[in-house]
C-alpha cells in the first residue's frame, strides 16, 4: 500500500456507527478523533435542524483517477481508486414528498419536491439538480423515491479532481438506497444514475468512472468497452507501490467556466471516430488512426487527431500499469504514470487554459513536480481528473515527501499538497445515530 500512518486516538466501542468509523479511519491523513468529532457535530446539526427520533449515517469517498485520462467517454479503459477523502451525512425520512439538504459552506439548504422531477434549466451545475436528477434517475430505474432531509459535509474538495460531484451523487443515492429501497440497489446501479444526474441534470458530459470508484471503491480497473456493463476488475490493496507518497497538489485554480473546455474533449474524440467511421475511439484502433490521418483532420482537426492520438495510447497503458501493480514494479508502474502525464500535456492538451497564457498553474505544478523528481531519481507526475485547472497527481518516494511538500507549499500555499490514502470500501451506510 502506498504510506500510510496509523492513528492512536481514543478506544471506542467496536459495536454500532463508531465502531464502523473507528474502522474506517484505521489508518488516515485525518486522526480518529477528529472524525469522531466531525460525524458528532454532524449529528448535532441535522438533530438542531430537523428534529428526527433517529438518523442513519452514510459515508462516500472521492477517487483518484491513477491512469486513464479522458479514456472512459470513449469506452476505453481507466485505473481508477477510492481515496480517504470523502463526503458524510445524517439522514432521516420526511413525512411530505419533499427532500431538504443542508450542505456545511452553504447559506441556504437544497430543496427538492418529488411531484417535479422534469430538469430545471435554471438549476444547471447546481447541487439541487444533482438531487432532482437522481431522484429522477431512480424512478427511471423502477426503483422507490420519498422525502427525507439530510444534513450533509464533505472532505472532498470542489475543483480538486477528487470527484467531490461524484462523491455527492453517489451519497444521496446511498440515502435513498437505504430509507426506501432497502439497501438493495447495487453499486454499479447506483453509479449510472448518478452518471445520469450529472449528464442531463447538472450539464456536465462526464463518463462513468468517477461514480464506479466512489460507489465500489478499491483500486478498481475499470474497460468501459460495454458502457452498460463495464467490466470491474478490483485489484488486491497492497499492490500499491510501497514506499511511496500518493498525493495531489491543489493549484488553487477550479473548473468554474471551463465545461465548455472540458466537453470539447470528449466532443472531438468523438469527431476522430467518426472520421473512422466509428461512434466511440474504442471501436478503431491506432493503426487505423495513423493510416487515415489526412481524413480524420480534415474532417474534425488536428486537435482531434491528437486527442485520439492520446486516447489509443493511454488505452494501452492502462493494461499495462494493471501488469505492473500485479507483478508489483514499482519502477515500470511509475513510468508508465509519467508517460501518461506527458501524453496529456502534449496531445490531449488539457493542461493549459484557453484565454490569457500568463496563467498556467497546472503547468508549472508540473514543471515544479518534473525537477524535484529529477533530482531525487524516482516519483512520477500528471494532471489529475479533468484538467485546465485544478489538480496535479504525484507519486514521490516517502523519504523525499516532506521536501517536495514543503517547495510546493512554498508555491501554491499551505494545506495545497493533500496526501492521500487508497480505501477499499466504497459506499456506506454506517447505522442510526
Amino acid at each position: 500500500m502506498f504510506i500510510t500512518r496509523k492513528n492512536r486516538g481514543r478506544r471506542v466501542d467496536k459495536t454500532g456507527w463508531r465502531g464502523r468509523i473507528a474502522g474506517l479511519y484505521a489508518s488516515g491523513e485525518a486522526g480518529l478523533e477528529r472524525q469522531l468529532a466531525r460525524y458528532d457535530r454532524l449529528v448535532e446539526t441535522h438533530r438542531g435542524m430537523f428534529a428526527p427520533s433517529t438518523a442513519g449515517l452514510f459515508n462516500v469517498p472521492g477517487r483518484t483517477e491513477l491512469i486513464g485520462n479522458h479514456t472512459d467517454h470513449n469506452r476505453g479503459r481507466v485505473l481508477a481508486a477510492a481515496v480517504n477523502l470523502d463526503s458524510i451525512a445524517a439522514a432521516s425520512a420526511a413525512a411530505a414528498g419533499r427532500i431538504t439538504v443542508v450542505s456545511a459552506g452553504y447559506e441556504r439548504p437544497f430543496v427538492v419536491d418529488l411531484d417535479q422531477l422534469h430538469p430545471q434549466k435554471s438549476e444547471a451545475g447546481t447541487t439541487t439538480a444533482l438531487i432532482r436528477g437522481i431522484a429522477a434517475g431512480l424512478v427511471r430505474h423502477d426503483r422507490r423515491v420519498g422525502g427525507f432531509d439530510a444534513t450533509i459535509q464533505s472532505d472532498v474538495l470542489p475543483g480538486s479532481g477528487l470527484s467531490s460531484s461524484a462523491s455527492i451523487e453517489v451519497l444521496i443515492g446511498t440515502i435513498f438506497n437505504h430509507l426506501f429501497n432497502r439497501g438493495k440497489i447495487g453499486a454499479l446501479e447506483m453509479a449510472k444514475v448518478a452518471r445520469f444526474s450529472e449528464n442531463e441534470y447538472f450539464g456536465k458530459p462526464c463518463g462513468l468512472m468517477d461514480q464506479v470508484a466512489c460507489a465500489c471503491g478499491g483500486i478498481l480497473h475499470i474497460d468501459f468497452r460495454d458502457p452498460d456493463s463495464p467490466a470491474i476488475e478490483k485489484l488486491a490493496g497492497d499492490l500499491a507501490p510501497r514506499g511511496c507518497v500518493l498525493a495531489v497538489v491543489n493549484t488553487g485554480a477550479g473548473h468554474v467556466d471551463l465545461t465548455v473546455d472540458y466537453a470539447a474533449v470528449p466532443a472531438e474524440m468523438k469527431q476522430a471516430a467518426a472520421a473512422l467511421g466509428k461512434s466511440y475511439l474504442a471501436d478503431s484502433s491506432m493503426a487505423e488512426l495513423i493510416l487515415h490521418e489526412r481524413e480524420v483532420r480534415e474532417k474534425s482537426s488536428d486537435r482531434a487527431f491528437l486527442r485520439a492520438f492520446h486516447f489509443f495510447r493511454e488505452h494501452e497503458r492502462v493494461a499495462l500499469s494493471v501488469q505492473a501493480l500485479k507483478d508489483k514494479n514499482v519502477a515500470r508502474f511509475l513510468e508508465l504514470l509519467g508517460d501518461s502525464g506527458r501524453s496529456s500535456f502534449c496531445f490531449l492538451q488539457n493542461i493549459t487554459p484557453p484565454g490569457d497564457g500568463r496563467f498556467q498553474p497546472l503547468a508549472l505544478a508540473l514543471a515544479l513536480s518534473e525537477h524535484f523528481i529529477a533530482q531525487c531519481g524516482q516519483g512520477a507526475c500528471r494532471v489529475h481528473g479533468g484538467g485546465f485547472a485544478g489538480t496535479i497527481l504525484a507519486v514521490i518516494r516517502a523519504a523525499d515527501f516532506p521536501g517536495y511538500r514543503r517547495m510546493m507549499e512554498a508555491v501554491f500555499g499551505p494545506g495545497s499538497v493533500i496526501e492521500l490514502l487508497i480505501r477499499d470500501q466504497g459506499a456506506l451506510f454506517l447505522g442510526e445515530a
